[in-house]
């Protein structure tokens, strides 16, 4: 169990998770991406040389409220 609080109820020890990204050619998780969202000349994001951080989610017990964290740069 974590001491994570949950900022919508207060509850504390939120539930570990991931967001699942199942995309066409996804790697089964969803990334933070640094900086505005820049497209590409086929309308798809422009990610090279970005800096990109896996989400960390935890699911409050309480109310389901999703708290998510960058925590761990990939």
């Amino acid at each position: 169990m974590n001491n994570i609080r949950c900022t919508q109820c207060g509850v504390v020890g939120l539930e570990p998770g991931f967001v699942e990204d199942s995309g066409q050619g996804a790697r089964g998780f969803a990334r933070w991406v640094e900086g505005a969202l820049q497209r590409g000349p086929l309308g798809g994001a422009r990610l090279m040389g970005r800096p990109r951080w896996q989400i960390e989610a935890f699911r409050c017990p309480g109310c389901a409220h999703l708290e998510l964290f960058a925590a761990q740069r990939s």
